[in-house]
């Protein structure tokens, strides 16, 4: 159901409010540029400082945008199986065609507590579901046995992985069904992910590099690895840059610099920090904005 190139995209602001002239450009590239999907309102989107009005304004808003050229899904998880329901039952009636569901983070659910919860949300849900695993936002790891559990759930297709652990990730691509998909959640593991199994990725860096993480998917999935390869070696620079500081903050920042929109993140989120690690990601983004991989 999900293969290829997921971004996840931020959420531009303007003086404190949703700036959605500038996160309709952004939307429009991504559309130009051959992403499988976008997926707004996830931790890139600054979900978390999005008032339940907002939340639910900028799915129906993306879904209008996007008309059906490329895939919404949209993020509507919580540690709260009540507010993520809210929100999944929402999302799906303005069209998603798919649900981000994140682990319950902060109250550390046990891994019975974890399948209950996305259990009750794919009950609710008429869209394909897309776990979210990433312990070191939420603090707990959804392990592959509850993966496999979770799989058998007629909406739950997919999960997004980011605990960085190529073996877990391995794990559960061998004992889920084969078409329960596997994509990575972090940028600088797509390579080794896709070559394992993996579909896809869920991506920040493609916020500023549509196309060429398009073409290294793409490529990797026609059998062209070394092209893909050298793409990805192209971009690694950038793929580490990216998280110098917490995510979004960084990459809202190359945004700024490329005039997609104003480099304004709600607090607790702050910009990135002047030095010289911003600076050389400066000068590694516009680098390879010269040599054309935009």
């Amino acid at each position: 159901m999900f293969q290829g190139v997921y971004t996840a995209v931020i959420t531009p602001f303007r003086e404190g409010k949703v700036d959605y002239d500038s996160y309709f450009k952004i939307l429009e590239n991504q559309i130009q540029s051959g992403v499988a999907g976008v997926v707004p309102c996830g931790t890139t989107g600054e979900s978390p400082t999005l008032s339940y009005e907002e939340h639910k304004e900028l799915i129906q808003k993306t879904v209008q945008l996007v008309a059906r050229r490329i895939q919404v899904i949209a993020g509507t998880g919580s540690n709260s199986t009540a507010e993520a329901i809210e929100l999944t039952e929402s999302a799906c009636q303005d069209g998603v065609d798919g649900i981000l569901s994140v682990n319950p983070y902060y109250n550390k659910p046990t891994q019975d507590g974890m399948i209950q919860h996305f259990t009750q949300i794919a009950n609710v849900s008429n869209k394909p579901i897309m776990l979210y695993n990433i312990p070191g936002r939420t603090n707990v790891n959804l392990l592959p046995e509850s993966v496999k559990k979770l799989a058998d759930h007629p909406k739950i297709q997919s999960i997004k992985e980011a605990t960085g652990d190529l073996g877990q990730m391995a794990k559960v691509i061998a004992v889920c069904p084969k078409d329960f998909h596997l994509l990575s959640g972090d940028d600088n593991l797509t390579l080794p992910v896709l070559s394992i199994g993996g579909k896809g990725v869920v991506s920040v860096v493609s916020n500023l590099f549509p196309r060429a993480c398009v073409d290294m998917v793409s490529l990797f999935m026609r059998g062209e690895v070394e092209a893909s390869r050298k793409i990805y070696f192209k971009l690694l620079p950038v793929f580490i840059n990216a998280f110098i500081e917490t995510n979004p903050i960084p990459i809202k920042a190359a945004m700024s610099w490329f005039g997609y929109c104003k480099n304004e993140l709600r607090l607790p989120m702050t910009t990135l920090t002047n030095g010289s690690a911003s600076e050389e990601f400066k000068k590694i983004v516009f680098q390879l904005k010269e040599e054309g991989i935009v």
